[in-house]
C-alpha cells in the first residue's frame, strides 16, 4: 500500500513545528488550516448541486439514500442520517448510515474493518440495497476497501453511487456517478483526516441532505415546516412557524397543532384555509407535501 501520493497523506509545511510553539500559535496554525475547507467546498459547488437534484429524485421516486464509509467518515454518514426524521419527518429507513464495523464502530475505532470489500459489499446488501437505490461512498482517502465493495455492489444492482472523497487520487471516484473531491490539502497533523477531511464531508453532507430536502418541499422558505415535533424544543420551533407563516395566535397555532397531531404543514393550511385536517392532508397530498404549492393552489398563500 503507498500512501504517498494522497493528498491527506502529504506533511503540512506550514505546521512542520507545530509541537514548539505556543499554545495560542498553534491554535491559530489549526484555525488556519481549517480556513482552507470552505474554500475547497466551494470549488466543487457544481458537483454538488448534481448530486443533490439526483439524490431528491431518487427519494422522489421511492428509493433510498444509503451513506457508507468507515472511522469518521462513516460516523459522518450517520450523523447526517439520523438527524434527518426530527428535522424534517422523514422515515429512518429513507436515509440510513452504514459503518464498517457496525454499532460498536461508532463508539470506539474498529480500524480494522475497514479494510475489507466484501464486507462492505455484504453490509449493503444487508439493507436490501436495489437498483432505484443511492449510496454515497464517504472515505477522507478515497481508497477504503469496505467503501469500494459496498460501491462496487451499489453498481451491480444498478443503484446510483456517489463517492465523497479528498484526495486527487481518490479510487472511488472512479466508481461513482458523481464524484465529489473537495481537496482539502494536508492535515495539520499528517494523515489525521478527522481534521479538515472530516469538516469537508460534513460540510457537503449538510448540503447534500438540506438540498435534497428543499427539493422535495420539506421546508417553506427557510423554515423548516415538516419539523417532528418530538421534544420541547421542537414543539416550540413548530408553533413559531405555525404562528410565522399563518400570522396568527399563539393560541391558535397551538389548537391547529393540537388537531394536526403535531404537523406544522397541516397546521398552517388548516389555518389559513379552514379545512378540515383530512382535507388539509387531501390537499397536501395532491402536492406531494408541498406546502407553498398548495396554498398558492388554494390562493390563500401569505406574503412570503
Amino acid at each position: 500500500m503507498n500512501l504517498s501520493q494522497l493528498t491527506t497523506e502529504q506533511r503540512n509545511p506550514r505546521t512542520l513545528h507545530i509541537d514548539e510553539v505556543p499554545t495560542l500559535e498553534l491554535v491559530r496554525l489549526i484555525n488556519e488550516e481549517d480556513q482552507r475547507v470552505p474554500q475547497a467546498v466551494a470549488a466543487i459547488l457544481p458537483d454538488i448541486a448534481r448530486a443533490v437534484d439526483l439524490i431528491a429524485a431518487r427519494l422522489a421516486a421511492g428509493g433510498r439514500l444509503f451513506y457508507i464509509g468507515a472511522g469518521t467518515s462513516g460516523r459522518l454518514g450517520i450523523l447526517d442520517a439520523v438527524e434527518c426524521p426530527p428535522t424534517y419527518r422523514t422515515d429512518p429507513e429513507r436515509i440510513q448510515g452504514i459503518i464498517a464495523g457496525g454499532t460498536p464502530a461508532i463508539f470506539r475505532a474498529q480500524e480494522g474493518a475497514e479494510d475489507s470489500e466484501e464486507l462492505g459489499a455484504r453490509d449493503l446488501a444487508a439493507r436490501g440495497f436495489r437498483a432505484g437505490d443511492i449510496a454515497c461512498g464517504i472515505a477522507a482517502s478515497g481508497r477504503t476497501p469496505y467503501v469500494i465493495g459496498a460501491l462496487r455492489r451499489a453498481r451491480a444492482c444498478g443503484g446510483a453511487t456517489i463517492a465523497l472523497a479528498c484526495s486527487e487520487h481518490a479510487a472511488i471516484a472512479s466508481l461513482a456517478d458523481i464524484a465529489l473531491l473537495p481537496i482539502t490539502g494536508p492535515e495539520a497533523i499528517t494523515g489525521s483526516t478527522r481534521m479538515k477531511a472530516g469538516t469537508a464531508q460534513k460540510l457537503v453532507l449538510n448540503m447534500l441532505s438540506t438540498g435534497a430536502m428543499i427539493r422535495l418541499g420539506k421546508t417553506y422558505g427557510n423554515l423548516m415546516v415538516d419539523v417532528k415535533a418530538s421534544n420541547a424544543k421542537l414543539k416550540e420551533r413548530a408553533l413559531g412557524i405555525v404562528m410565522t407563516i399563518a400570522a396568527c395566535s399563539r393560541e391558535e397555532a397551538a389548537d391547529a397543532l393540537a388537531a394536526a397531531d403535531g404537523s406544522a404543514k397541516l397546521a398552517v393550511l388548516h389555518v389559513l384555509t379552514g379545512a378540515p385536517i383530512a382535507a388539509c392532508e387531501e390537499m397536501l397530498a395532491k402536492r406531494q407535501g408541498r406546502l407553498k404549492e398548495t396554498l398558492r393552489a388554494a390562493r390563500k398563500e401569505p406574503l412570503a
